[in-house]
């Protein structure tokens, strides 16, 4: 799994850091910051649910093989 976030459309929601705060932060002005962009396979589900409940669909996910 490999996790990006569109930083320019990030509406400071801050629902990916309460989903998966191993992963996603927040900035000085709140918006999202990916701290680990490969998580590892155990927080998958955290970060897929991150993604679903991003507002603006700013979380991107891409499965590796």
């Amino acid at each position: 799994m490999r996790v990006t976030a569109d930083r320019d459309t990030c509406t400071v929601s801050s629902l990916c850091v309460y989903r998966a705060p191993e992963v996603f932060d927040q900035d000085e002005d709140g918006h999202v910051v990916v701290l680990r962009p490969d998580p590892p396979e155990h927080l998958h589900p955290a970060v897929r649910d991150a993604a679903r409940s991003c507002p603006t669909r700013s979380i991107r996910i891409t499965e590796e093989e």
